[in-house]
């Protein structure tokens, strides 16, 4: 690193040791490859399935968290062979940073659609501000991670060391609002669930609207824990970021790859796969683009 008298390495070697880099480590060939492999598998069954189905949003959503997961692991790839590279360590920390929002997009945009689907008389929200106002505030979160992941790239380079804890400062910024966007939107569904159980339940001799979607399809409720699923492995993933850019640069949690690899990649696969098998397209028709149904 610049700010350490390393601007000038760019390998390994006995003025550049491996322990200088800020991640301390060659990034492990076999698990990353996985992640690669795994995500970029995963790609290809969104473009299949959502072109198929014509879920052309949540395919977008979802595809491009999928494809930034697996150009991210790329780059770690990349830095197993080198982990001096600056075009390993930029691919890895802007895409990786980035993509599971994305993935969080694609829970959000579920929301309207299961609420018309199961009684929006029991929302404290419209239907169609759910997208709005979640998408929304991830976009935000996107928006302020792509610049902190930005900063931290160009200041691998850099002599500035302030340049590399302005990139730090905002990505954790970012990674909080999804957390607390993540959070809001996770107590305004259990809100509507709970209202919705309340009102079946003092009402029993009374038919209510939509009443028929109480008896919901097995594969609505399939549909339903999955989402539910990817939403608590995404939550995880970004609780864990916190604490893990919060200690700064070439902190001991940075540098743990089993834990990286398990509360990052492995949440993130979690979600991603869970999206795959329970996809709307399958398990829930009313998100189908030009669908007529809702039962």
């Amino acid at each position: 690193m610049g700010q350490n008298g390393h601007d000038l390495c760019n390998a390994v070697s006995a003025l550049c040791p491996v322990e200088a880099t800020l991640y301390g480590y060659y990034p492990n060939l076999g698990a990353n490859a996985f992640f690669a492999a795994l995500f970029g598998f995963l790609l290809i069954a969104q473009l299949i399935i959502g072109t198929w189905t014509r879920t052309w949003t949540f395919m977008l959503a979802v595809g491009i968290g999928t494809f930034g997961e697996c150009v991210g692991y790329i780059g770690r790839l990349i830095m197993h062979k080198n982990p001096w590279s600056n075009t390993g360590f930029e691919v890895q920390i802007c895409c990786l940073v980035l993509a599971p929002s994305f993935l969080a997009a694609g829970i959000y945009l579920t929301l309207k659609h299961m609420v018309l689907y199961c009684g929006p008389e029991y929302s404290r929200l419209k239907p169609n501000r759910y997208p709005w106002i979640f998408i929304g505030s991830d976009l935000g979160s996107i928006i302020v991670q792509a610049i902190g992941g930005g900063v931290a790239a160009s200041a691998k380079n850099s002599t500035n060391p302030a340049l590399l804890t302005a990139g730090d400062a905002l990505i954790i910024a970012g990674i909080a609002l999804q957390s607390v966007t993540m959070g809001v939107c996770g107590l305004m569904i259990l809100d509507f669930f709970l209202r919705r159980r309340k009102a079946r339940t003092e009402d029993k001799a009374t038919t209510l609207s939509n009443d028929a979607h109480t008896r919901s399809p097995l594969r609505f409720r399939i549909f339903c824990f999955a989402i539910g699923f990817s939403f608590f492995t995404i939550l995880i993933r970004c609780l864990y970021r916190i604490p893990e850019m919060a200690g700064g640069w070439g902190n001991p949690r940075m540098r743990d790859e089993p834990v990286f690899l398990g509360l990052d990649g492995a949440m993130v696969a979690l979600a991603s796969i869970s999206f795959t098998v329970a996809h709307p397209g399958f398990m829930f028709p009313p998100m189908r683009k030009g669908s007529k149904s809702r039962s």
